[in-house]
Formats: structure tokens, C-alpha cells, sequence
């Protein structure tokens, strides 16, 4: 009894298993989406050994001394930045996005590794004791650190994962003990961008609103007008910055709005996906019998709607168990930022969630058609070593705190 009390003290197998699970789902459905697929003959074969290799790399992490983060934060990210730089340079395009770099005969995707770089880093300047997240100036120099890799990434461009971000430092720096005003600050020229998607009416009342919010908090009457002004430049630079994206991603702000004004075209995936959840029933059709996935109906659906496949082949219990393992993962995740005794450990386990939190909110929602199609993965089970290896190196490093969580550092 002892021994396994210890165990489960250093190693929390409530965070583990899910993990676990969601990996091997995402493997089957991986399988089934490219069964018999000429153009996907290798897919599950790379992902099996992306695994294996992802869970070494886990324990390898796992068992690194406490500080080994803390020291390599600052390298991480200047080293990220470079990598971000260098794909913009020499990178490969992809799907019309210069996104990749090649290694010889591996291709990896730098934005991957600049989450590790954002997360690590910004936990590391929000946890130093001189930086006062509540001073205008220090707020910047935080929103600084994580828009750097963000113009980058907009630059390939990758909306998608520019996104992701954006979550990740918003959420950190609310984690650090910014102040309500300080938090509306920041957040709401993003509010004032989502609703001039929807036209100048909502735009214009968005913007009375956060006029009301601002009166309510009687501050600096100068800081007050600023915020505001940056709410409106906010709303028309979108307009101007519209007008500049690919058609491509015009159309998928469009079919976002209305899925069905391009059924053919950007709103096809969205529709095909629903259609193969829908069609899954209670018990779905059983492994490798989903007409909409081996009839191949949604392109490439081992990436971005491998949730489809699960939906259709295993059902609503296969559906609802990918999120009550995702839901158990978030809740564990949460209460290992809350319970460890270092405020630079915390904020790393919280940037691990808004980053996993982000990508199944939105791919989830793009599969159900309620969120735009942008490319974003669904951690664990989609198609792709970057992504498989970061979020699973992601989690080891979770547990590494979970077992340094009585030390405060």
C-alpha cells in the first residue's frame, strides 16, 4: 500500500490515462480515416512512431529536475523566435501558408515549438517579483512577449494558430493577478473585432457598451479615451486588414457567418463534418464502416475532422467519451495550477490549458459548424508529429510539477 501511495503522490494517472485514451482514439481514428487511402498510405504508420517517440520524450521530461525550466525559458523562446523567423525565410509552403521548415527528411512546424517558447517564457517573466502586471507599462512589455510570435505567425500567415496565441497570453496574464480593468482593457478591442464581423450594427453597439463599462470604472480620463480609441481603430483596422487575407480565408470568415452561402467550397468541410456526426447514431457504424469517412466525402479528415470520424464510426458514446476524457484532463490540469506552491509552475500548467482548451473549443466547434474553419489540430488525436510531440511533451511537463508541487520555488 505504501508503495503505491507514493506512486500516485509523484505521478497523477488521473491526468495520465486520459491522456492515454485520448492518444489511442486518435490512432484508430487516424487508421480508419486513411484505410485503403493511397494518398494517406503512410499516415498511421508515421503517427504510431510519433507516438512512441512523443511518450519517450515524456519521460525524459518527466523526470528533469524542477528547475530545468525556469533555466531554459529564455533560450526556448529567443531560440523559438528565430525558427519563427527563419520559416518566413526558407520555410515551406503548405496549404498556402509558409508553415514548415525541413530537416533533412523530417518537416516540423516552428509554431509548435513557440508555444513551448510563449508558455514557458511569460510564465517566467509574470512570476518575477519586479514586474508589476498591474502597471500599464509592465501589462505592455507582458502583451509585448506574446504578440512578437503572434505578428510572425500572422505573417505566414496562420490565423489559426495566431489564435491560439492570443488565448495563451491573455489567459496567463489574467492567471498573474491582473486587475478587472486592466483584464477589460486588454480584452475588449478583441470583443469590438468579433462583432464588427457581424456588421456596423453590432459594431456600434459593441462599442456603446464597452463605452458604458469603461464610465463604470471611473479611471484616468486620459487611459479611459485611449482604451476606447483602440475599441474603434480596433474594429475598422479588421476591416482594412480583411480586405488584405487570401480568398481563401475571406470565405472562411464568410461560411463562419453563414456555412451554407459557399456549400461547395468553404463551407463544405463544416457541412460533411455534420453530416457524419449526425449519421453516427447512439452506437455509431462501427470501426472502418463510417460511409462519409471511407467514402471519403471531407479531404485529408485525419487532421482537422478526425472528430467526425469518431462521431460517425463509434457514435454519441464515442463522441462523448473523446470529451469527458478532455473534460476529466482540464479539471485535473486546473487543480494542479491551484494546489502548486510556485506561482512560475502555475502559470506554465495554465498556459498548457488555454492552449489545449483553445484548440478543442475551436475544432470542436468546426466539426459542429459553429466556429470558423481555421486549421487548428484537436491535441492528441489528429494527424501530425509537431503537434502530437508538443502536446504531449506539453503534459510531462504538467506532471513533472505535479511532483514538485509541494516545493515552492
Amino acid at each position: 500500500m505504501k508503495i503505491n501511495y507514493n506512486l500516485q503522490d509523484k505521478f497523477d494517472f488521473s491526468i495520465f490515462i486520459p491522456l492515454l485514451g485520448l492518444v489511442l482514439l486518435g490512432l484508430l481514428a487516424v487508421y480508419s480515416s486513411t484505410y485503403e487511402n493511397s494518398s494517406a498510405s503512410n499516415n498511421f504508420e508515421r503517427q504510431f512512431i510519433f507516438t512512441v517517440i512523443s511518450f519517450v520524450i515524456f519521460f525524459v521530461i518527466y523526470f528533469l529536475p524542477s528547475h530545468t525550466f525556469r533555466i531554459t525559458a529564455t533560450p526556448i523562446y529567443i531560440l523559438s523566435q528565430i525558427l519563427l523567423i527563419a520559416v518566413l525565410i526558407i520555410g515551406r509552403v503548405t496549404k498556402g501558408a509558409k508553415s514548415w521548415l525541413d530537416v533533412g527528411f523530417v518537416g516540423f512546424q516552428p509554431s509548435e515549438f513557440a508555444k513551448v517558447g510563449l508558455i514557458l517564457f511569460l510564465a517566467y517573466w509574470l512570476s518575477h517579483k519586479k514586474h508589476d502586471i498591474n502597471n500599464f507599462k509592465e501589462l505592455l512589455s507582458a502583451v509585448g512577449i506574446g504578440f512578437i510570435p503572434i505578428i510572425l505567425i500572422i505573417l505566414e500567415p496562420d490565423m489559426g494558430t495566431a489564435i491560439v496565441f492570443v488565448v495563451i497570453t491573455l489567459v496567463m496574464i489574467f492567471w498573474s493577478g491582473i486587475d478587472l480593468f486592466g483584464l477589460f482593457a486588454v480584452l475588449s478591442p478583441g470583443i469590438a473585432v468579433f462583432a464588427s464581423l457581424f456588421g456596423i450594427v453590432y459594431f456600434m453597439i459593441t462599442l456603446f457598451l464597452i463605452l458604458l463599462v469603461l464610465i463604470s470604472f471611473r479611471r484616468d480620463l486620459f487611459l479611459s479615451t485611449t482604451i476606447f480609441v483602440v475599441n474603434i481603430a480596433a474594429g475598422f483596422v479588421f476591416e482594412i486588414a480583411y480586405k488584405f487575407l487570401r480568398p481563401h480565408q475571406q470565405r472562411r470568415i464568410e461560411s463562419f457567418i453563414d456555412p451554407y452561402s459557399d456549400p461547395l467550397g468553404s463551407g463544405y468541410n463544416a457541412i460533411q463534418a455534420k453530416v457524419a456526426i449526425g449519421s453516427g447514431g447512439l452506437l455509431g457504424k462501427g470501426f472502418l464502416e463510417g460511409n462519409q469517412t471511407q467514402l471519403r466525402f471531407i479531404p485529408e479528415q485525419w487532421t482537422d475532422f478526425i472528430f467526425c470520424v469518431i462521431g460517425e464510426e463509434f457514435g454519441f458514446i464515442g463522441s462523448l467519451l473523446v470529451l469527458i476524457l478532455f473534460l476529466i484532463l482540464f479539471m485535473r490540469l486546473i487543480n494542479l495550477s491551484q494546489i502548486t506552491k510556485d506561482k512560475f509552475s502555475s502559470l506554465i500548467v495554465v498556459g498548457i490549458i488555454s492552449l489545449i482548451a483553445t484548440h478543442f473549443t475551436i475544432n470542436i466547434g468546426m466539426n459542429l459548424g459553429i466556429t470558423p474553419v481555421i486549421g487548428l489540430p484537436l491535441p492528441f488525436l489528429s494527424y501530425g508529429g509537431s503537434s502530437l510531440l508538443v502536446n504531449i511533451s506539453l503534459i510531462a511537463v504538467a506532471l513533472n510539477i505535479y511532483r514538485n508541487r509541494k516545493y515552492s520555488g
